[in-house]
């Protein structure tokens, strides 16, 4: 074999391009490799004039503008189209279900995650379809190569590149077929609507609303769950632990997000009182308790979790979520975890009727303490 022929595939002339007509079964394009036009050569000098003068004669598109089975082409088209349509009823059903589905009950919850999820997956899925269906059965099947090359392009290659291009845009039937182009372009408009009504969510601002929960001097502590008031009769036992929520919010799950706490029992003697009327590090306010009961923040201090679990011979308030855990006796400082400040004291006392109620407020945000970024009051 001479040196001018080594290394040439069947079907190849002697200057190593593809041949017109050969045994290729479809079109092969190899990217960095000279176009089969002269004016379009990558190779810009490098052909010999006899070579040059063929190359004209024999020009051709690199790339086919359309399929070899048109009408199996104009059968998956209209397949497409019906994709992209559904796509678009789909994208307008999520946003409609963001809107009607509200989340005031764990059953709306379900129904809500339901429709969204399912018409979210719905036009993903269409447009995913539709989208595979083009390619693999209405744009032209060319096989693909690239080879290294300079990183910069000569303006000569840099023009080839956008002639390449629109002929590749030309066989991809976007322009040709109007009804794909425009149940394409409908298909995205819901996803364009969808972050409009989406964002809405992000405002307002909450200003000082962090700062403070629903408690109010007089507003009676109720059991979470039967919702019945408390007396310190009723819950004599040390030990126990209760968590309770303010009368008349019972069921404003965001009002409990904030105000939901705990009452834990204790025996004279265990807990390490101040005589402050306001937190001191490492005690708990006494003037603020009841017959010993003692009622903090169920809000973990870290991220939020509720701090619902209680080891009666530690006395310790753990967070399941992070492992945060608190020292009931000394005004629930944090004693591990990633917590940084201990759980509120909500102040308490009595009403005529001997029903345990709130002072007041908590005199300090209760939450996680990014909560607290916002304008103080």
């Amino acid at each position: 074999m001479s040196d001018s022929t080594a290394g040439q595939r069947p079907g190849d002339s002697e200057d190593g391009r593809p041949e017109l007509g050969g045994p290729a079964e479809r079109p092969r394009r190899v990217i960095g490799t000279p176009p089969p036009a002269e004016a379009r050569s990558l190779l810009s000098g490098a052909l010999t004039e006899a070579a040059q003068a063929e190359e004209g004669a024999l020009a051709r598109r690199e790339l086919p503008s359309d399929p070899e089975d048109m009408a199996k082409a104009k059968r998956a088209e209209r397949v497409v189209a019906a994709c992209f349509i559904l796509a678009m009823l789909a994208g307008f059903g999520f946003i409609a279900s963001y809107v009607i589905f509200h989340t005031g009950s764990v059953t709306a919850v379900q129904h809500s995650n339901l429709a969204l999820g399912s018409t979210m997956a719905l036009a993903f899925l269409a447009m995913g379809v539709g989208a595979t269906i083009w390619v693999r059965h209405i744009m032209p099947d060319v096989e693909l190569t690239e080879q290294r090359h300079p990183i910069r392009s000569e303006p000569q290659d840099r023009e080839a590149f956008a002639e390449t291009f629109w002929e590749g845009a030309d066989a991809s039937q976007f322009a040709k077929r109007p009804i794909l182009r425009r149940t394409l372009i409908a298909a995205t408009v819901p996803m364009a609507i969808a972050p409009i009504v989406l964002l809405r969510d992000l405002g307002p601002l909450p200003g000082t609303s962090l700062d403070h929960t629903v408690w109010r001097k007089g507003m009676r502590l109720l059991t979470y769950g039967a919702n019945t008031p408390i007396t310190p009769a009723d819950f004599s036992s040390p030990g126990g632990m209760i968590t309770v929520v303010p009368d008349g919010y019972q069921n404003d799950f965001n009002a409990l997000a904030k105000a939901a706490c705990i009452i834990i029992k204790f025996a004279p003697g265990q807990v390490y009182y101040t005589t402050k009327p306001y937190p001191v590090s490492g005690y708990t306010v006494e003037n603020w308790t009841v017959d010993n009961i003692v009622c903090y923040s169920k809000i973990c201090t870290h991220v939020g979790c509720p701090a619902a679990l209680y080891e009666q011979t530690t006395h310790h308030i753990l967070c399941p979520c992070h492992q945060s855990t608190f020292d009931a006796t000394r005004g629930a400082e944090v004693i591990f975890g990633p917590a940084t400040r201990p759980l509120p004291q909500l102040p308490m006392t009595v009403d005529a009727q001997g029903y345990l109620v709130a002072r007041s407020d908590f005199t300090e945000p209760v939450g996680p303490s990014f909560w607290e970024r916002g304008p103080s009051t």
